[in-house]
């Protein structure tokens, strides 16, 4: 006979718990973390904008139902929808991801934690909304931006040990656990509310990885991260309704998500969570690529002023004889790709593609993804030249918590004996490493996002506002949000 099975309500997962306890009841009391978060919401609010001259991004915006505008519903950044704020999240959530150009976590599980505002500022924004129209007061930028380190905190820390897409699950799942947690509190949630709200993401269907990898490779993955912080948004909501949580979500046996998602494998934990993730999170500044190839992009653009004019023609390509990719395992793991490219989520995971266009051209924009510049035949005689290597050291510097190094070289070797310097960059521009170098470099990109959608006049308001971290903190979010939407 087989044994019964207890009926008794087990306690709360502690992973689950500590989570909600960390939302709850943990100050950030880090200046740099609140400067940081203050750099990452100008810089994510950018890439939407940019996003939104991209009409296969544009035709997945804006309300279900054509003209709806839901009173105090959030608005969404660079458009005039005002929607309510699950489907609100997702357009934001959408629109900064759209290109690949907002922030990147590199750990056992990659990801970017910015994300997760499409949650926070749909809800934080309309929470202001209806408080204002109730003559209660409004929640501050401060609120956002304390939310924004917490998302990516929870994140972060989830991902540096435990791999999703070793298991083919997509790093939008954390997505989806930081926003369920940091939007429940937004809301009103209590420590029980969080808990119950959290379980259900665990719980609820995951996303696979099948859209981010060859031959699969498709623009979900531009959208997906949307698709989970909106998700969180339903979820947090459902909880504040009453509706029930599951505490063994984790941990159930046969049923629970260790057993049937994570190979019967609990998370594992190198750190407490602070705002180490938002102080170390890595931006995405000089140009719009898969975060592994970054440093790949850089050297490729210091070859350029090398021999670049050496690989403009045909037959100067082919006096080439090889051209080797010295990298670590996640990036051969990722974007090592061979063969046709079929859109522009392909090549903008693709080493060989992003690297050959900055060889030959000496930059990298969003557009050289773009049909019409990957049809140049030059390119795929360039990527045919191509072999990627793993380096170890290049490898164990990636996962050391005290280096998190993105470390690639390039060396292009020539038929006739001769051959390029090695070019090698261990820490991209937009490494915690390069703050002082990079900063200033983002501030230049918030600008060129902001002329892509407003005048001058106010552009000048809004660069100004978010130049001052005590004016922005101290600003309602209803107000701010209200500066960029027509």
């Amino acid at each position: 006979m087989s044994a019964h099975i207890s009926n008794i309500r087990p306690a709360p997962d502690q992973v689950i718990v500590d989570i909600a306890n960390y939302v709850a009841d943990y100050e950030i009391q880090s200046d740099e973390a609140y400067d940081t978060a203050r750099n990452c919401l100008i810089d994510t609010l950018g890439c939407g904008f940019e996003a939104l001259d991209y009409p296969a991004c544009k035709k997945i915006l804006g309300p279900v139902i054509e003209g709806t505008v839901v009173p105090n519903g959030a608005k969404v950044p660079g458009t005039n929808f005002q929607l309510d704020p699950i489907l609100a999240a997702f357009n934001i959530g959408a629109m900064i991801r759209w290109l690949d150009f907002n922030d990147t976590w590199l750990a056992a599980e990659w990801g970017h934690p910015s994300d997760n505002l499409g949650g926070i500022l749909a809800v934080a924004d309309y929470l202001s909304r209806k408080n204002v129209a109730e003559g209660k007061a409004p929640l501050t930028v401060k609120d956002v931006l304390t939310a924004m380190i917490k998302a990516h905190e929870i994140q972060g820390v989830l991902a540096l040990e435990n791999s999703f897409n070793r298991v083919g699950l997509d790093h939008v799942i954390l997505v989806k656990i930081a926003s369920t947690a940091v939007v429940t509190k937004l809301l009103g949630g209590t420590k029980e509310d969080i808990i119950n709200a959290v379980s259900n993401a665990f719980v609820d269907g995951q996303s696979l990885r099948t859209y981010r990898h060859s031959p699969n490779t498709g623009s979900r993955k531009s959208w997906a991260a949307g698709d989970a912080t909106s998700r969180a948004v339903r979820l947090a909501w459902m909880t504040m309704q009453g509706e029930m949580g599951y505490p063994g979500a984790l941990t159930a046996k046969t049923w629970g998500f260790y057993d049937v998602l994570f190979k019967g494998k609990p998370f594992t934990f190198q750190r407490d969570y602070g705002s180490y993730v938002m102080e170390q999170v890595l931006f995405k500044i000089s140009f719009p690529a898969e975060f592994h190839a970054q440093t790949a992009v850089e050297c490729a653009f210091q070859l350029y002023q090398e021999v670049g004019h050496k690989l403009q023609t045909t037959s100067q390509i082919e006096a080439i004889d090889k051209i080797v990719i010295t990298t670590h395992e996640s990036a051969i793991r990722i974007i090592d790709k061979t063969g046709p490219l079929d859109n522009p989520a392909d090549r903008d995971h693709c080493i060989q593609y992003m690297a050959t266009i900055g060889l030959l051209k000496g930059n990298l924009t969003a557009k050289d993804y773009e049909d019409s510049v990957a049809s140049d035949p030059r390119i795929d005689s360039l990527r045919e030249k191509m072999v990627c290597i793993e380096k170890a050291e290049y490898t164990r510097d990636y996962l050391d918590p005290e280096k998190r190094s993105i470390a690639n070289a390039i060396q292009i070797f020539f038929k006739d004996g001769t051959q390029s310097s090695n070019i090698a960059v261990e820490y991209p521009i937009g490494h915690r490493r390069r703050r002082e170098e990079g900063i200033p470099e983002l501030v230049k990109k918030f600008k060129v996002n902001l002329a892509r959608r407003f005048d001058d006049n106010k552009q000048k308001e809004i660069l100004d506002l978010c130049l001052n971290q005590s004016k922005l903190e101290n600003t309602a979010v209803s107000d701010f949000v209200d500066m960029m939407t027509f």
